[in-house]
């Protein structure tokens, strides 16, 4: 059974990494310090540390707590009885949702780890292929079903697919896009349009 002082050092725990999401995306993650991580939540400097080894490991915990969920919301989809294209979309969904739930978060993630080739995004590279592998096994399942052609590695529509939605998000975090409800909505199918008419026969 959970303790008292277990639930406490869970929620304060949470609290640290909700302020670094804050922190991370408003000055980000090379000009901020630990110190600015501790003030934004409203706790010891020292008490980070006592959570975190570092503000490199904040950033790490971050992204593999929503990357893992994006795992396994492929995963769950990829699962179901819905047609490739359907598969598509509720992957897209479920990545423009997550971004209109929490857009600072994501914000992180795809301007400090994704995107970060030379540091966080080499780091986590091969969880980040896992997204893509997982993808390209719908494509392939698609293209083995006469669903879509086969001149196309499922790995390269993969990487497209998954690319063109993170570019998306990249619109929407500089301002370059219209981010208003219905725009959300949109994105989703036109991704999906976009990606699934280059591929189909």
């Amino acid at each position: 059974m959970t303790t008292r002082g277990s639930e406490q050092a869970l929620e304060k725990r949470r609290q640290i990494l909700d302020a670094a999401v804050q922190v991370f995306a408003r000055e980000g993650f090379y000009g901020c310090r630990v110190s600015d991580i501790a003030d934004e939540a409203g706790v010891a400097y020292g008490l980070v540390y006592h959570y975190f080894s570092s503000k490199e490991e904040i950033l790490d915990t971050l992204f593999l707590e929503r990357w893992n969920l994006l795992l396994e919301a492929i995963a769950a989809v990829d699962e179901g009885d819905l047609p490739a294209r359907e598969k598509l979309f509720e992957i897209a969904s479920f990545i423009v949702e997550s971004y209109r739930h929490d857009p600072e978060l994501m914000k992180v993630i795809i301007v400090e780890v994704t995107r970060a080739a030379n540091s966080f995004g080499r780091r986590h590279l091969e969880k980040i292929r896992e997204a893509y592998d997982l993808i390209a096994g719908i494509v392939a399942k698609a293209q083995a079903s006469g669903e879509l052609r086969d001149d196309i590695t499922p790995a390269f529509a993969a990487m497209a697919f998954y690319g063109a939605i993170e570019q998306v998000l990249t619109g929407w975090i500089f301002d370059v896009l219209p981010g208003a409800p219905r725009d959300y909505d949109e994105a989703k199918s036109f991704v999906v349009t976009t990606i699934w008419d280059g591929l189909a026969r």
